[in-house]
């Protein structure tokens, strides 16, 4: 058996570890960037009613028009770009990777940054190419992104804007100076659109090699699965031919269509993460041993004194409080946790742990 999976397995896929996520049963979860509001009791039952006319026997819109009409509206999209659906954006970058993919081809992108970056330029038989950040304040090193850029001549380069898991913002000229030296696509993630000040949406259409990412995840519609691209229709019309068919299910293209129409809902909510982020980030600024990060998205990268992290990470988690351990991950994130905004009292039990353990 072993020598078979090994002759038949590439052996690029064997040297991947999976994707892995941590059981979060009974903890409070503060790992994994979500929005942590449900919705309103009346809300909810008004959804379920919605879905009792939703027939399930039947393939889905394979287009999902109806729906790619009010993401259209949500997101800004200007009016003469096209618009791609995916079951994620994780299943977006494949299908990128996927359209481009050829012998010696690369994707490029930044480190730290979003690991399915990696994973799927592997899976997709593509060479990865991931460029430090700069260690004071992660922000791109422009000297030695744009000498990857003329060595590799990436097929892809992904920035994300925000970026994870660091949170910040990249400067607006440096990324266009990669848009204006990059020989391929230039796919801008703005997973973290909703908490963040800036976007690239509205210069569309200015490059001819820049798309925008955006999911919905981040919105409190992570269960859902569902990412769009937006840009050029040349681009969109070729990168469609590898989209598997009906990607898009019928209950997630009536429950994202029924949340849009009460987009007021996810507004308060998302205005209410931008505010606790920042009470969250001056009373990690105040605790002694405690370095966190600026952020412009639903999370805090915090680092820690120095060889804390681990035991840090294993005290919250042994009272009862999941966060994202990136120490070891990366040797810019040494000593390093990742800190999910939650609702307040969430954020008031971590912080009295965190200050516990400072003080303990």
């Amino acid at each position: 058996m072993e020598e078979r999976v090994a002759n038949w397995i590439r052996p690029e896929i064997r040297a991947l570890s999976a994707y892995h996520v941590q059981d979060a049963s009974g903890l409070i979860k503060l790992d994994a960037m979500e929005n942590p509001y449900t919705w309103p009791e009346d809300l909810r039952r008004e959804w379920l009613e919605r879905l009792r006319s939703v027939d399930v026997n039947r393939y889905p819109d394979p287009q999902a028009r109806d729906l790619a009409q009010e993401l259209r509206s949500a997101m800004q999209v200007p009016r003469d770009m096209a618009l791609l659906l995916g079951n994620g954006s994780d299943e977006i970058i494949q299908m990128l990777a996927l359209a481009v993919s050829a012998p010696g081809r690369s994707i490029l992108s930044v480190e730290p940054g979003f690991v399915m970056y990696r994973m799927i330029a592997a899976w997709c038989g593509m060479d990865y190419v991931g460029v430090p950040l700069r260690e004071d304040d992660f922000s791109l090193d422009m000297p030695a992104l744009l000498q990857a850029i003329r060595a590799h001549q990436p097929a892809l380069v992904f920035l994300a804007f925000p970026n994870n898991p660091t949170g910040n913002l990249f400067a607006e000229a440096d990324m266009l100076a990669v848009l204006e030296a990059a020989p391929g696509l230039v796919v801008v993630d703005e997973a973290y659109a909703p908490f963040a000040d800036s976007s690239f949406m509205s210069r569309l259409g200015q490059y001819d090699n820049l798309l925008v990412m955006r999911t919905v995840s981040k919105l409190g519609l992570a269960g859902l699965r569902l990412g769009l691209l937006a840009g050029p229709s040349a681009w969109l019309e070729e990168i469609d031919k590898v989209r598997m068919p009906y990607n898009i299910n019928v209950l997630t293209q009536a429950t994202a269509r029924f949340a849009l129409e009460h987009h007021q809902v996810l507004d308060g909510q998302t205005a209410a993460i931008r505010r606790d982020r920042q009470a969250l980030f001056e009373a990690l600024q105040s605790m002694d041993g405690m370095f966190p990060y600026p952020s412009q998205a639903n999370f805090i990268l915090v680092r820690t004194a120095s060889g804390r992290a681990q035991a840090l990470f294993e005290h919250l988690l042994h009272n009862g409080v999941l966060v994202k351990n990136l120490h070891g991950g990366h040797p810019l994130l040494e000593d390093c946790l990742r800190f999910t905004v939650g609702k307040p009292e969430e954020n008031r039990q971590l912080l009295k742990l965190v200050e516990g353990f400072a003080h303990g």
